[in-house]
């Protein structure tokens, strides 16, 4: 190998590659399957589209991460070790969207707004890079704060049940239901002089469910939880980083000994199917939605930034604008192909960043391996039918320790924060934190504002991300600052 290359550069012998490439791919399995999973369900879809989201999404990170780590012209990819995923950050927003707007039409408002973004992002990364003053530790560690705490709500629901619907702490007494049902038909009787029940009138839900937090479910996602802390705590390096895959498969094995995993669905997906563009039918662009997820994509790009920045410190690669503009773009051209092929917003990924330091290779050509064997995972239905089949349960504990860590992330990040000097950041950060908070606590507080605005407002995340940009601006002004940005970056992958 020539010592001009550049380690960034070099192409290492294939059988490296390949393990270095999977190795890469196991890190962020467990990340890339979660939204899928999650936006699937909140839009009520059907076990085989769920299925399909999972297919689709590992089919896009591959595609992704290949522009991204091989480049695609001048224009996209910053050409260094980077892994692409699903952001986390579009999670809140997108099942506000979800719940609003349940099914394929539901699904089709998603991938519109994520389109549109995806266009805007495009359009705005040369200028994003200009933003990174607006976006100091103090923004950024408390928006990624507020991401982790609203998902936790997510993995808490994967442990004991939604609370809403067939799962919902408390059920109407079916005996109440068949009393209510009669005093309705004889309401309705010729002759009676029983007044006609009052429109909307329903029963309360008064008895206990079963299907409720059974101690069952609690056990197996305990036993997850234990298994993920034991090889966190006895491992090092590459085992230690898929800690939350290999407690999910324990549990899977687990539920499925049990006879609480069904395969039915697995064994009747295909081998090989490629992966559908407009699988749901053509995309609706809702302006508002668009909007919504405009400023997710500005929160992405600008948490991208951060972590170019560390990568090329960790490469020893100096970062030109026009390769950040290109990395960024990418991020936006990624979303478009994801909103495109019926999945969702892309960045990259922080725990394969953090591989790169943990390995030292710092060639671009593994995560281009993994990118492909990402694509050939995305062409396998049966990859997408088996994660669907696992019960919720399975993941809740994984959920617990893959959004906790999110929040930690934030947490550690606000530690860099100089609060002793600058005490102004403690009400950045409180006032942010407690505008995140409100659609978690009160989420009918918009009940009586308009409706076309309820997506901009009923998520956290949102919220949170324009109160502390504004209280930053307002408490410490504009200042550029690319180090801060890099450390930000550096303790996230830490």
């Amino acid at each position: 190998m020539s010592s001009t290359v550049h380690p960034c550069d070099q192409v290492l012998p294939f059988g490296r590659l390949a393990a270095l490439g999977i190795q890469h791919v196991l890190v962020m399995y467990a990340g890339a399957i979660a939204v899928p999973l999650i936006v699937g369900r909140a839009l009520q879809l059907d076990a085989e589209q769920v299925a399909f989201l999972i297919s689709a999404d590992l089919f896009v990170c591959g595609l992704v991460t290949l522009i991204q780590a091989y480049g695609a012209t001048q224009w996209f990819g910053i050409k260094l070790p980077v892994m692409m995923g699903v952001t986390f950050a579009a999670v809140g927003p997108m099942v506000a969207m979800a719940n609003a707007n349940p099914g394929v039409d539901g699904a089709r408002m998603i991938f519109g707004a994520i389109i549109g973004a995806g266009v805007i992002a495009m359009v705005m990364a040369p200028l994003v890079s200009r933003m990174l003053r607006y976006f100091p530790p103090v923004v950024t560690g408390t928006i990624i704060l507020v991401i982790g705490v609203t998902l936790m709500r997510i993995g808490i629901n994967w442990i004991f049940g939604n609370p809403v619907g067939p799962t919902a702490p408390l059920i109407v007494n079916p005996e109440h239901a068949a009393w209510l049902s009669a005093v309705k038909d004889l309401s309705g009787a010729a002759g009676s002089t029983l007044p006609p029940l009052p429109e909307g009138l329903a029963l309360a839900p008064k008895m206990q469910n079963a299907a409720y937090a059974p101690l069952s479910h609690i056990a197996i996602s305990a036993l997850v939880l234990v298994v993920i802390l034991l090889i966190a705590r006895t491992s090092h390096g590459f085992f230690a980083n898929i800690a939350v895959l290999l407690g999910i498969v324990v549990g899977g094995i687990v539920a499925a000994s049990f006879g609480m995993m069904h395969f039915d669905k697995v064994a009747s997906a295909e081998w090989f199917a490629v992966i559908e563009p407009f699988r749901f039918g053509a995309p609706i662009f809702d302006p508002v939605l668009i909007v919504t997820m405009t400023l997710v994509m500005i929160v992405v790009m600008i948490e991208s930034t951060g972590m170019f920045l560390a990568l090329g410190e960790m490469t020893d690669k100096h970062i030109t604008q026009p390769m950040l503009s290109a990395g960024l773009r990418t991020d936006g051209l990624g979303t478009v192909i994801g909103g495109i092929f019926n999945t969702f917003p892309y960045t990259s990924f922080s725990q394969n960043v953090g591989l790169v330091g943990v390995t030292g290779v710092k060639s671009r050509f593994v995560c281009v391996a993994g990118g492909l064997i990402m694509i050939g995972l995305g062409l396998v239905p049966k990859m997408g039918a088996l994660v669907e089949a696992l019960p919720i349960f399975v993941l809740g504990g994984a959920g617990l320790v893959m959004f906790g860590m999110v929040a930690a992330t934030g947490i550690r990040i606000l530690a860099k924060v100089d609060f002793k000097t600058s005490r102004n950041n403690l009400f950045i950060v409180a006032v942010s934190i407690g505008f995140g908070m409100i659609p978690m606590v009160a989420p009918e507080f918009k009940m009586w504002l308009p409706h076309a605005i309820h997506p901009l407002i009923e998520s956290g995340i949102l919220l949170a991300s324009i109160s502390a940009v504004l209280l930053n601006a307002y408490f410490n002004g504009a200042t550029v600052d690319n180090t801060s940005a890099k450390e930000a970056a550096m303790a996230a992958e830490a």
